[in-house]
C-alpha cells in the first residue's frame, strides 16, 4: 500500500468522524490498513499520471462539497424539506473502485442526498429531499 493511498483513506476517515482523539486515530489507521487498495494496480492500462489527475480532480470536488454541505444543512434548518424524490443519475465512468467510492461519498456527504444503489452501468440511484414549492 502506498503512502498516498493510506493517507487518503485516513483523511476520509477523519472527514467522516470529525474526531481527533487518540482512539479514533487508532481506529482510522486500522480501517485504512484493512480497506482494499484504490491505486493504479487495479487497472494496468491506465497511466499513473492519468489516475493522479483524476484523484486531484476528486480532491477538488471534495473541497467544494464541504461548504456546500454546510450551506444545505443551514438551508434545511431554515426551510423544511418535505418532498422526497428518488432519481437515477448517470455518473462518469470511473476506472477504480476508489473513484466510485469517492463519487458515492460526495453525493452522500451533502445532507439533502444519499446514494441508494450503484449499477454496473455507472448509474447512481439517489434519494433526495427538497422544500415544497408554493404554487
Amino acid at each position: 500500500m502506498s503512502l498516498l493511498d493510506f493517507s487518503f483513506k485516513l483523511m476520509l476517515w477523519f472527514l467522516l468522524t470529525a474526531d481527533s482523539s487518540l482512539v479514533n486515530i487508532a481506529i482510522g489507521v486500522a480501517v485504512a490498513l484493512l480497506l482494499p487498495q484504490f491505486g493504479a494496480s487495479q487497472h494496468r492500462g491506465t497511466s499513473t499520471f492519468g489516475l493522479l489527475k483524476v484523484w486531484l480532480q476528486m480532491l477538488g470536488r471534495i473541497a467544494i462539497a464541504i461548504p456546500q454541505a454546510y450551506f444545505e444543512a443551514f438551508e434545511m434548518m431554515l426551510n423544511p424539506h418535505n418532498v422526497e424524490e428518488v432519481t437515477v443519475v448517470q455518473g462518469e465512468p470511473r476506472e477504480t473502485a476508489g473513484l466510485v467510492f469517492l463519487d458515492i461519498f460526495l453525493i452522500t456527504f451533502t445532507p439533502k442526498t444519499i446514494v441508494l444503489n450503484y449499477t454496473t452501468h455507472g448509474q447512481y440511484v439517489v434519494h433526495s429531499v427538497r422544500p415544497r414549492r408554493l404554487s
